[in-house]
């Protein structure tokens, strides 16, 4: 995996040795680091994302047993491992995370992970001309590759061959409903694009609370604007909500966007601010950004929060 690719942020190198140590006794003659599958209810796999989750899920099947670790509504920026999680990613069989810094609390987690488990990026094959480079941190990418889902769909492979390697009885199952999922991903991104295209031009704005849609503006035509940065770490100051404020007043922008995993209170400062100004600014609906919805619902999976999202902007700007 490479943690000078990956980056370490936030974790304390005593602290993961600590809690590495702890759940490493636990697991001692138990499920760590034996044979694959060896629960007898098929292989074990941990991800991080929701997003990711689902592709195991689809990809894997029945063959595979799934925890994820992050939930809806959960920011992926700012996890961090508890002990709970350490044990689900050393009892796996293979570990799948999105990896581009998306989950940077967790990297060094992850890095020692890799020397006890098969740990896997999903973003390993989006081809590095098509990533966008971080405008948070120098020398990383735009980790949120999943709102162009042509980059998505690169994302099918890396998980159907590590679990073929893992499992070859399982093989061509694995390879079949990858394709079947690559299918789904082309459905969508020809329902994006034709939603998209209902939105008058001088309307295809999108404001969100922070930069998560640069990819998805990219590719589907659309200009966008966050108020914070690609990472939530950093809290937008009150020069960023004037500074934007003056712009969707300026240009007339009829909404902004919340999303369900970043708190909607900086959002609301805009509005607000706008209004000082003589806008009256909508909140034009909850994007779902790092993460998906509830769990049993259409949006916990990838096809249903994106075509959500779809249908949140176009109601609201066209």
């Amino acid at each position: 995996m490479g943690g000078s690719r990956y980056g370490i942020l936030g974790v304390g190198r005593f602290a993961v040795f600590a809690l590495f140590a702890g759940v490493l006794v636990l697991l001692a003659g138990g499920c760590g680091g034996g044979e694959a599958g060896a629960s007898g209810d098929g292989l074990r796999v941990t991800t991080t994302t929701t997003m990711v989750t689902d592709l195991a899920r689809r990809v894997g099947g029945e063959r595979v047993e799934v925890t994820g670790l992050m939930g809806p509504g959960v920011d992926p920026h700012l996890y961090k491992a508890s002990q709970g999680d350490v044990e689900a990613l050393l009892g796996a069989d293979v570990v799948f995370y999105n990896g581009l810094f998306l989950e940077g609390q967790m990297a060094e987690i992850l890095e020692k992970a890799d020397q006890q488990v098969p740990t896997v990026a999903v973003t390993r094959d989006v081809p590095e001309g098509e990533l966008l480079e971080s405008v948070s941190y120098e020398g990383q990418a735009d980790p949120h590759v999943w709102f162009d889902a042509t980059l998505w769909r690169t994302t099918v492979d890396p998980v159907v061959e590590e679990l073929s390697r893992l499992d070859p009885e399982g093989a061509e199952g694995y390879e079949r409903r990858g394709e079947a999922y690559k299918e789904e991903i082309d459905q969508l991104h020809a329902f994006v694009e034709e939603e998209i295209s209902s939105i008058p031009e001088d309307r295809r704005v999108l404001v969100t609370a922070h930069d998560a849609f640069r990819y998805f503006g990219r590719e589907y035509g659309m200009e966008v604007r966050g108020l914070q940065g690609i990472s939530t770490e950093a809290e937008a100051g009150a020069g960023d909500v004037r500074e934007l404020a003056d712009y969707l007043a300026e240009n007339e922008i009829p909404a902004i966007f919340v999303e369900s995993s970043v708190p909607r209170r900086n959002v609301e400062a805009v509005q607000a601010a706008s209004r000082d100004r003589g806008w009256d600014l909508e909140i034009g609906g909850t994007l779902y950004s790092d993460a998906g919805g509830d769990a049993g619902t259409d949006e916990a999976t990838y096809d249903g929060m994106f075509r959500a999202n779809v249908r949140t902007i176009t109601e609201a700007l066209r």
